[in-house]
């Protein structure tokens, strides 16, 4: 199998589904679902020569103060034996640190706010075309658009597809 650029880990769903389950009720997970997304697959130059970067997310309950970095990366341990030997840095952000970074990621919510069935298609507001501004050329395209947050790029090639239709 080739390699892939994104893979999130969790574990069987009753696994899954148990860390959700905490993370809503306030509680910091012991065994997070976490995300892993390697860019330096589709973009060499994001590392050195024969070696790799890697942007990696747990879930946490919002506006969460407390560090997961260990219980994260004991995640991917537990999946990948041998990804701790091979790390050389690591930089972290917790929710606090990323909502001083970027005021909209409010708590830490890198998802732009509720992620329900009605924000699948509302987000940010019900508008026709919720991708356009009133700023000619100045569209939306982050996780605060339709579908909303996650690693698809639909944000942005929803948005690109609406401007391209304006502009032609």
């Amino acid at each position: 199998m080739p390699p892939r650029g994104v893979v999130t880990l969790g574990g069987q769903l009753e696994e899954v589904a148990r860390a959700e389950g905490e993370i809503w009720d306030g509680r910091v997970a012991e065994a997070p679902f976490v995300l892993v997304a390697q860019p330096s697959l589709a973009d060499p130059t994001r590392a050195p020569p024969g070696k790799h970067t890697a942007w990696v997310y747990g879930h946490v309950p919002h506006a969460c103060a407390v560090d997961v970095s260990d219980s994260i990366e004991r995640q991917i341990e537990r999946f990948a034996p041998g990804f701790l030997r091979r790390v050389l840095a690591r930089s972290v952000r917790g929710p606090r640190a990323l909502e001083r970074f970027d005021a909209n990621l409010v708590g830490g919510d890198i998802n732009g706010g509720a992620q329900d069935p009605a924000q699948l298609f509302a987000r940010p507001v019900s508008w026709r075309n919720p991708y356009a501004t009133p700023i000619e050329g100045v569209w939306l395209c982050s996780s605060s658009t339709p579908p909303g947050g996650g690693v698809h790029g639909m944000c942005g090639a929803l948005a690109a597809r609406r401007a391209l239709l304006r502009i032609r």
